[in-house]
Order: structure tokens, then sequence, then C-alpha cells
């Protein structure tokens, strides 16, 4: 069957065959058995509803989803949904944090068929079993690119025996996540592993190791979150904030852009 996928909005997963499309149907369009308006983020949904009705003028099937509208997720596609590269080995995550909406959207861990790809958007593949990481290592050591782990890595499961197995694969880029107060600690112990372990020269940390950090939530102030990414920072590790949005907020308060911006301006580090 031939599906047309239609996105509110391009990023750099977003495919980019001719059958992938961003926004407002085009003049002249290919031949489809079905549209797919694919939404990922809460607040495109208006957005998402609105293309679905105007691709639906085009053809005659038209079907809205995606992790935006609850989607549970099934057997993962390469490139249908994701541009060729990326790829999701399981789906859920056991752990309830704070704003995030995988384990009601999707479950507990659930595991899917390996399929290839270099660039791993897992919620959480350490809460996988060992089987199934040692799997999804041994596909990505037969990629032509160096695995990114850009879904994230939970810090308080990377085990020393952890880290040995994904640093044998020789891992471009290792991505953990600094959403609760207490993760710290874990992306602090994470990291010493990882500088005892790893052949990275020293001072070259930040070029292979990052760690998204959650701010802007209901009760974090821009001082505090500046702490947390100084402090992520003083790893010599590069930082991403992420900020809090769910599908209310539609635009960044100027001050936490500034912040944002700031630590972009740095490349994520100190």
């Amino acid at each position: 069957m031939k599906v047309l996928r239609v996105f509110p909005r391009r990023t750099k997963a977003t495919p980019i065959d001719e059958l992938a499309f961003v926004g407002e149907p085009w003049l002249f369009l290919p031949e489809a058995d079905e549209v797919h308006v694919s939404c990922t983020f809460t607040w495109d949904c208006n957005e998402a509803r609105r293309l679905a009705k105007a691709w639906s003028r085009h053809y005659p099937i038209v079907k809205l989803g995606g992790p935006a509208f609850g989607d549970r997720g099934g057997e993962f596609e390469p490139g249908m949904y994701l541009r060729p590269g990326y790829v999701i080995t399981s789906r859920g995550c056991p752990n309830r944090c704070f704003g995030c909406f995988v384990p009601q959207r999707e479950g507990a861990i659930r595991l899917l068929t390996v399929r290839d790809g270099f660039i791993v958007q897992d919620n959480n593949l350490l809460a996988c079993p060992k089987s199934h990481i040692h799997a999804v290592l041994d596909m990505l050591s037969r990629q032509s690119q160096r695995p990114i782990f850009s879904g994230g890595l939970e810090a308080a499961l990377f085990t020393r025996e952890m880290a040995l197995a994904i640093l044998s694969v020789r891992p471009a880029r290792l991505f953990f996540a600094y959403d609760r107060s207490g993760d710290y600690r874990h992306i602090e112990e994470a990291v010493a592993i990882i500088r005892e372990l790893a052949e990275w020269k020293r001072g070259t940390m930040r070029h292979h190791v990052s760690c998204y950090i959650l701010v802007g939530y209901p009760g974090d102030d821009v001082g505090q979150a500046q702490e947390r990414i100084a402090k992520v920072m003083s790893l010599d590790v590069r930082a991403y904030p992420m900020f809090y949005r769910d599908d209310v907020f539609t635009r960044r308060p100027v001050e936490w852009m500034d912040l944002i911006g700031g630590t972009i301006a740095m490349g994520g580090r100190a």
C-alpha cells in the first residue's frame, strides 16, 4: 500500500522521501492509497487537525495520529515516520517521571523487532532485558556510521558492565537526562565511569556525552535551572535545556528563551 505522510513541522528526524510532506498540499501531488498526518508534539495538534482536513480534499482516506494523539505505537517501520537512520527497538518506560506521557501512552517496556539504524530513539533502552540490549548493540556494530543514543540513557542504569558493552560499539554520542532532582548523582557517576573506560582524550568528553535538562516546569525558576545547567557543564558534558511545555504553553517566556539561547550559544558547555 502506498502511504503519503504529512507532518506539521520539519525536524532533523522528518523523512525526506517523495511521499513525505510538511504542511499544506502541494500543487502537484503523487498517487497514494492513504494519507497519514503524523503529529509528535501536543502543541501541534490543532495544526495537525487543520492539515488533515486540507489533505482530505485531495485524498479519500486521511488518518490523523502520532504520539501527540496518544498513539501507543506498534512495530517500528524504518523511514516511515522518522528519517532513515533513526531506529526504535522498544516502546514504553517503567518510570513515571513528571510531565512524561510515555508510560500512560505506551505502557511499560515492550520489545520490538530490532531493525537497522544508528540513531537510537528508544525511550529507555537500558530498562530492556540485557538480551535485547545486546541484540541492539550487535545491530549497531554492523552499521557504517557510529551510533548516537539520542533517545537518552537512564544514568541510574548505566553500570560499569553496561558502559563497557555500549562503548564497545564506539558511539559518536551518548545522551542522558536530568529531569528529576535525584538524577544528577547518577549522571555524575555515569560520567565518571565513562571517563575511566573511554579512550576519549581529556577535555573532549563534551564532544561525545550530552545531557537533556528539563527546565521551566511548574515551580522551577531561571536561577535554579542555571544551577542545574552549570552542574552538568562542569562535568565537561554538553547541556541541552529542554523547556517544559504542555498543550497550553505555546510560547516560551523571554527569560527562558534567553537562558536556552545563551546555553546554545555557548555550545552547551562551560
